[in-house]
């Protein structure tokens, strides 16, 4: 099923749903992110979506992240409050990822133009949300290539000619 989604649903069905229910592998990509609260699973409680995957990392998720530039001081100070981030979530920063995307299992995606921000896919007011949307799928033809894409970035399939090496601290080439 494929399913069109916006603005608050994003939060709802991609942050607070999709990312949750990964039992094996969740990659995100996204430009930009940010400390950002949500909703703990099963509670009213808010907490930072990092406590999120920090729950993941214990069941034995794997989780990938590729971001385009490093996170601000809220995020980082947020990220040291969960020390198996450190060593649980696998990280590339590439200048050029513009594509947001959050990909579980495999199976099930949500793509579309919200970063990993409060206000692209947090639990900020009506009043204070950017206005997004993207596709919720368990469609193969739309998530393998996703997937594909995710990989290639992740591996370094365009690094040699992306023109920003000197940009990218996780270039995979030798001689970085």
């Amino acid at each position: 099923m494929t399913r069109f989604i916006s603005d608050r649903q994003i939060y709802e069905m991609a942050v607070l749903k999709l990312a949750p229910s990964a039992k094996t592998r969740l990659w995100i990509a996204t430009a930009d992110i940010k400390d950002m609260y949500v909703e703990k699973p099963g509670s009213r409680e808010m907490v930072p979506f990092l406590r999120i995957l920090a729950d993941l990392l214990k069941r034995g998720v794997g989780i990938r992240l590729i971001h385009a530039k490093e996170p601000g001081p809220a995020f980082r100070q947020d990220f040291d409050r969960f020390p198996g981030l450190w060593g649980g979530v696998e990280r590339v920063l590439c200048p050029r990822v513009h594509f947001k995307c959050i990909i579980a299992d495999g199976l099930r995606a949500y793509f579309g133009s919200a970063n990993l921000t409060g206000a692209g896919m947090g639990a900020k007011g009506e009043n204070r949300r950017n206005f997004e949307n993207g596709l919720l799928t368990d469609d193969p033809a739309l998530v393998e290539p996703l997937a594909e894409q995710f990989d290639a970035v992740w591996r370094g399939a365009h690094c040699s000619r992306c023109g920003r090496k000197q940009y990218c601290t996780d270039c995979p080439l030798e001689g970085n």
